[in-house]
């Protein structure tokens, strides 16, 4: 999780493409370590995408999905220069929040 996300924003004819690629480990719970321990769960379960201060994105995540998440969405209403805002939540609890700017 130390890596920001990677978030590109572009717009054509008012529709914003997005695409996201998440750092985290997404850890599903039902791994072993070498020594035989299961390692426990770590994983985004719920992501959000706001542009000018309304979600245009909420979306819920389990333990099934790969490492470093990418996905990509597009909505109606974008400018080139607006700001489009991802946040997400883990099972542990942490949170992040990157921004992009359309271009």
């Amino acid at each position: 999780m130390s890596q920001p996300s990677i978030i590109r924003a572009t717009e054509t004819g008012g529709v914003a493409t997005v695409r996201v690629r998440m750092s985290h480990v997404m850890e599903s719970g039902t791994r072993r370590n070498p020594a035989g321990q299961i390692l426990p769960a770590h994983y985004i379960t719920q992501v959000e995408a706001i542009h000018n201060g309304r979600p245009v994105l909420t979306s819920r995540f389990s333990g099934a999905v790969s490492a470093n998440p990418f996905m990509a969405f597009r909505f109606k209403g974008a400018a080139k220069g607006d700001k489009v805002v991802l946040r997400w939540v883990d099972t542990q609890g942490a949170t992040r929040s990157d921004e992009a700017t359309i271009g």
